[in-house]
């Protein structure tokens, strides 16, 4: 009995050994691409979608009259800032990252000023209280000259899903407002859909 007691012992021993051998082998297979490349592994809203997207709608928003009304108007570039963009899919998105596109794409135009948003705001003026007590009288910054807003963006993501035999179709449609922040007066209404047909062996959301 000790003896094949040692036996199954030992055999038990070579094949963890085996296994974890074996495993040790096989690695990842890492492939570096553009991160403007195209990619699409589960049809699920990805970085592509979010500055492609970005791009386009921002192209559209700054092509329209209320840019030339405002510049003429008021001799002046308008300040944008960018509020929630709520996510109303299925799907866990972050719109942090899509938000970062878009004022990226504001920014890089020269077409209009940025503003700071609510939590960098916080941040900021915290700063400011802070060097009313330590900073230099040459190097302090004082409150009350913030640069307002004329012009607010915020929006929705939503996405409809039909499926059927391992087959499914995901349809996502972005909805942007921009509304001046003087009389809400909504001056632009911006939207982009996407249509994605994904096949598998099985299905899963």
């Amino acid at each position: 009995m000790k003896y094949i007691s040692r036996v199954l012992l030992t055999a038990t021993i070579c094949s963890v050994l085996l296994v974890t051998t074996g495993c040790m082998k096989k690695g990842a297979t890492v492939q570096r691409v553009s991160t403007e490349s195209t990619t699409d592994l589960s049809g699920a809203w990805n970085d592509t979608d979010s500055r492609l997207v970005a791009q386009e709608m921002i192209q559209d928003v700054l092509s329209r009259p209320w840019l030339s009304r405002f510049n003429k108007k008021k001799k002046a570039v308008p300040a944008l800032i960018i509020g929630r963009v709520r996510n109303l899919s299925h799907e866990h998105i972050n719109t942090r990252t899509f938000i970062n596109d878009m004022e990226k794409a504001l920014i890089n135009s020269g077409e209009v000023d940025f503003v700071a948003s609510s939590s960098e705001r916080k941040e900021i003026r915290s700063e400011r209280r802070d060097m009313d007590i330590n900073a230099s009288d040459a190097t302090r910054k004082e409150a009350g000259q913030e640069k307002g807003a004329d012009f607010m963006l915020k929006g929705t993501i939503n996405t409809i899903v039909d499926a059927v035999a391992g087959k499914h179709v995901r349809f996502y449609q972005v909805d942007l407002t921009l509304i001046d922040l003087e009389n809400n007066r909504k001056v632009w209404v911006g939207q982009k859909k996407i249509k994605k047909a994904v096949a598998r062996d099985s299905y899963r959301l």
